[in-house]
């Protein structure tokens, strides 16, 4: 039995995925997916690398996954499925690279800059 060993990240997220030969089962921090992700969408967007490359219940998933919110743990579980099907098999890449899977989206929160209230946004002028 081959077990595939990949990693997402989104945002302050790490998923470290395992995928094997199963039927479909998705255990994400020993639970199961609809225990640790509640919500329909996020439970939609894990599964959505298996509806795409149309391989729904073929693979046993398991997931470590920690930092970040629930989204983000989403998008990097998201990722690393992905990538585990490409390594599975590379015809699944382009369509999944077609719907933006197979790609780190970068974009973290940028940090507070001393002088400002936030990020970007300065403090109050008061002209008298």
């Amino acid at each position: 039995m081959q077990i595939i060993n990949t990693i997402g990240r989104r945002k302050t997220s790490i998923a470290r995925v395992y995928v094997m030969p199963g039927k479909g089962d998705i255990k994400v921090n020993d639970r199961d997916i609809k225990e640790y992700f509640l919500s329909e969408i996020h439970q939609t967007l894990v599964k959505q690398a298996f509806q795409i490359s149309k391989t729904e219940g073929s693979y046993d998933v398991t997931v470590n996954v920690e930092g970040g919110g629930i989204r983000g743990q989403a998008e990097a579980v998201r990722l690393g499925i992905a990538r585990a099907l490409v390594q599975i098999n590379p015809e699944n890449k382009p369509s999944l690279r077609k719907e933006g899977l197979v790609t780190r989206d970068s974009r973290m929160v940028e940090r507070k800059k001393p002088g400002r209230r936030k990020a970007r946004r300065k403090f109050q002028f008061s002209k008298r």
